[in-house]
């Protein structure tokens, strides 16, 4: 098979983060309106054509080091302290994550977030 800039598929790259958050909103007496913390997975799916010459659809190095920069401002932080995240659901951390990282990474197609192994959210921007 030969690669031609018509070739597309979808990259993926996975890291982890420990952030504080507490709910707000949720009534007194829910156990997550204290505050408490998570190991939070985050995989960034990136989709694009192949480059001709390089045979990727991005090098995984840049996008590791943009993915860090934004990881940076939340990791071992109390997310509720973080602009944007006074509410900090799960969906509402995915968003945020989402208007930090599409900047820098235009192929950007979906992000998945887990903030426990078997929970979390799948956001494409939309």
């Amino acid at each position: 098979m030969q690669l031609t800039h018509f070739n597309t598929m979808t990259i993926f790259k996975q890291f982890t983060f420990d952030s504080a958050h507490y709910l707000p909103n949720v009534p007194a007496d829910h156990k997550c309106r204290n505050i408490h913390g998570h190991t939070y997975q985050l995989t960034v799916y990136i989709n694009g054509p192949l480059h001709p010459e390089q045979g990727w659809v991005m090098d995984f190095s840049i996008v590791k080091r943009i993915i860090i920069d934004v990881l940076d401002k939340i990791d071992h932080k109390l997310l509720n302290d973080i602009a944007g995240l006074d509410n900090p659901t799960c969906e509402k951390v995915a968003i945020w994550l989402w208007d930090n990282i599409k900047p820098s990474i235009s192929l950007l197609e979906k992000i998945r977030l887990n903030e426990t192994p078997s929970s979390g959210v799948v956001y494409t921007g939309e």
